[in-house]
């Protein structure tokens, strides 16, 4: 039906279809490729993966790299850490956002251009590592959860997002509330956030996985192991399982090494990828909606 559609079309717009098609199936190969290429590759007995490269045959396939990465206890702990960090950071973060982002939405809002001016600058400049590091030294937020949490929690850009959607809201939804008695506080959240639901998921999605994949700030602030996330724990295993130069003088050894470190580096990716790929399914739908699908009629 739809290539009918654009049989129809005058030369210029099939070309431009055609283009744009082609274009998009480039861009899809380029993610779906290493995407495989990573999973099958996991499976595979690191010897063979670099002798021969990419086999589809099941008989050179092996378990061995997941069965090694799960057998290290530091994996759960990391995965439980990880899970802690990056729910307890989306839902403060998120939350902290949608309540910047509605008084700035208000038009009438006193001082709206100065807090602008202020929220724009920390977008561009930043008090640096070390000043950071010696504030949330001073707070005694070191080794604690708050250390990763409380730093990033506000995002701008994100109080962008959520202020331009609050603006695309009609304001007949709050007359009729207010007509109703309804206050800002009830209006906001009892008539607001449902119809908001599709921005929030939006940005709870990219602070989850911003918190999932982040290391650097956990590798300053965390000094105790056992409350390392994830993404450390897998950098540990392969930083010990990765011979550097002139560390050891066994060859052999050093190619039994460099084989473990290739075993492990593709199983790794897998395993710290897989709660993002449940994750997604349940919030792309939102990405689809409408602003304001059925919220208002007549």
């Amino acid at each position: 039906m739809k290539f009918n559609k654009i049989r129809k079309k005058s030369i210029a717009d099939r070309i431009f279809y055609i283009g744009g098609f082609a274009m998009l199936g480039l861009f899809v190969l380029a993610i779906i490729v290493p995407i495989i290429y990573v999973l099958i590759a996991s499976f595979m007995d690191p010897t063979i993966l670099r002798n021969q490269g990419i086999s589809f045959k099941v008989s050179d396939w092996t378990l061995s790299a997941y069965k090694r990465v799960f057998e290290n206890k530091m994996i759960w702990v990391g995965f439980k850490n990880s899970v802690i960090y990056s729910v307890s950071f989306t839902f403060i973060s998120v939350l902290v956002t949608i309540l910047a982002a509605y008084p700035m939405s208000k038009r009438d809002l006193v001082g709206k251009k100065i807090f602008n001016t202020f929220f724009v600058i920390t977008m561009f400049f930043g008090g640096g590592l070390v000043p950071t590091y010696l504030l949330i030294s001073n707070l005694n937020m070191i080794d604690t959860i708050w250390a990763i949490i409380i730093p990033n929690a506000f995002n701008v850009w994100n109080m962008i997002l959520a202020r331009t959607y609050y603006q695309s809201i009609p304001e007949e939804l709050r007359e009729a509330s207010a007509v109703d008695g309804a206050s800002e506080l009830v209006h906001f959240v009892k008539i607001l956030l449902p119809v908001c639901k599709p921005i929030i998921c939006v940005l709870a999605l990219y602070q989850f996985v911003g918190m999932w994949n982040s290391y650097f700030d956990q590798m300053i602030y965390l000094n105790n192991a056992d409350m390392q996330p994830l993404q450390l724990v897998l950098r540990s295993i392969l930083i010990q399982n990765t011979p550097e130069p002139g560390m050891i003088a066994d060859i052999a050894s050093m190619a039994e090494m460099s084989k473990l470190a290739e075993l492990l580096k593709y199983s790794t990716i897998v395993v710290s990828s897989i709660p993002l790929l449940i994750m997604y399914p349940f919030f792309h739908k939102y990405f689809e909606k409408g602003v304001m699908m059925g919220s208002v009629k007549g």
